[in-house]
């Protein structure tokens, strides 16, 4: 977060601006806080058990999983998983504290180093390596390579809790002489399930391996790839000698994370599906088989544009596009007329009829005004697009919250639409905050 001093007047000028501003503040104080956090982890809280989750896609779930079957404390609030977010996860480790689990996420070259000298790890958890920074770091090699760095500062007692079914995560036990741990859903996995089924929209039902014992599991989350995180939990607390009744039990009240597949109940036996977070080529295609599986009068889906298309924008939109045509009875597109032609291109091949295809501009307020057009009783939509375009503004609006602003995008991190001071005050009378 760069800003010219002219601009800050008008920062100051708007409550958002303002969270704008300390927020580009407090990525400027990394050096200092980064110092402060490495002397609290060296000196006051050198007997916590620190886990550090890292990947591409799924931290913030696998760490409230972790974090859940550890019982290590927990914030409900928004933060930084990055620079001086870091830093002050380390600093709220209180001495005397048995486990903490931090978060860590990176988007260019050497930084995962840095939070990882600053972190000192006891485990490391990694999700799984992801098109999430094709713009930043170019490959898959790339990113796994870096973010392979908090696993290379395991010392020879840590250990490496990795999902087995992504290659390019398994390739990180060549970097480390720590333990090795794995989970996910293919039979080599020391922690895995099968036999998955989704509980719409109560959650999902696996049979749980774990060693040479198994379990019948219901868990909140829903879908196959949400089994991960709890793997991933399960797997962990494994390796810290945890009771595993006590870890399954808590994992099973462990709720979604808001905006990652949450369901929310309208009247009339309306549904949202809330997906609004990521758009990921992976997300979007899990999300999808998600909302295949739900049994409803009619799926709907008010679709955002990818994050982060891999090569040519064109073709993956139309393979999406595809993808809902034998999954969705309308969707509604919001961005520019160039990702609505692509993902109605694919979806008409696919054998949609083009009248189902709803164009909803870059404006959230017409987009929820033509859904509401849309639905039925008995309907389930799913909300899906970058977290720019902050499509979370269309399920407060259809659940009844005052919605005034519209801009297509905004990048403030430091709060959540829910509560950020603009939602209900709207931009009419000020710029936004791009």
């Amino acid at each position: 977060m760069h800003y010219h001093l002219s601009t800050i007047p008008a920062l100051l000028r708007t409550p958002a601006g303002r969270i704008q501003l300390a927020a580009g503040l407090h990525y400027r104080i990394w050096p200092v806080l980064s110092r402060l956090a490495a002397l609290h982890r060296q000196i006051l809280t050198r007997g916590t058990r620190i886990v550090a989750v890292v990947g591409s896609l799924g931290k913030s779930t696998t760490t409230r999983a972790v974090a859940t079957a550890l019982g290590a404390p927990l914030r409900h609030d928004f933060s930084y998983n990055c620079f001086s977010g870091v830093a002050q996860a380390v600093l709220r480790i209180r001495p005397g504290q048995s486990h903490a689990v931090i978060e860590v996420g990176i988007n260019k070259r050497g930084q995962m180093a840095s939070y990882a000298h600053v972190v000192r790890p006891n485990l490391v958890v990694v999700t799984s390596i992801g098109s999430e920074h094709h713009s930043s770091l170019g490959s898959l090699e790339v990113t796994r390579h870096e973010k392979a760095d908090m696993v290379r500062a395991l010392a020879e007692n840590g250990v490496a809790v990795l999902n087995g079914d992504d290659p390019n995560v398994l390739w990180m036990r060549s970097q480390t002489r720590a333990r090795i741990v794995t989970f996910g859903f293919g039979d080599a996995n020391e922690v895995r399930a099968n036999n998955v089924r989704l509980d719409w929209p109560h959650g999902t039902r696996f049979t749980l391996h774990a060693g040479n014992e198994s379990y019948e599991m219901t868990v909140r989350l829903l879908g196959r790839h949400m089994i991960y995180p709890i793997l991933a939990a399960v797997a962990a607390a494994r390796a810290e000698g945890l009771p595993l009744d006590q870890t399954l039990a808590l994992l099973q009240e462990l709720p979604p994370t808001p905006g990652r597949l949450e369901p929310l109940a309208l009247p009339n036996n309306i549904w949202i599906l809330r997906d609004d977070t990521k758009s990921s080529h992976e997300t979007l295609y899990a999300a999808l088989d998600v909302l295949a599986q739900i049994p409803a009068s009619r799926r709907l889906v008010a679709l955002g544009e990818i994050s982060e298309p891999l090569g040519a924008s064109g073709p993956s939109y139309r393979a999406i596009g595809e993808r809902l045509a034998g999954i969705v009875s309308c969707a509604v597109i919001i961005g520019t007329r160039r990702s609505f032609r692509a993902y109605a291109g694919g979806a008409v091949d696919g054998g949609l009829a083009r009248s189902a295809l709803i164009y909803g501009g870059h404006s959230i307020l017409t987009a929820t005004d033509l859904l509401r057009e849309q639905l039925r009783p008995g309907d389930v939509l799913l909300i899906k697009g970058r977290y720019e375009q902050h499509l979370c503004r269309i399920s407060l609006l259809l659940m009844g919250r005052v919605v005034r602003c519209d801009i297509d995008c905004c990048r403030i991190k430091k709060t959540n639409c829910s509560a950020c001071p603009m939602l209900e005050r709207g931009w009419q009378h000020q710029p936004p905050i791009t």
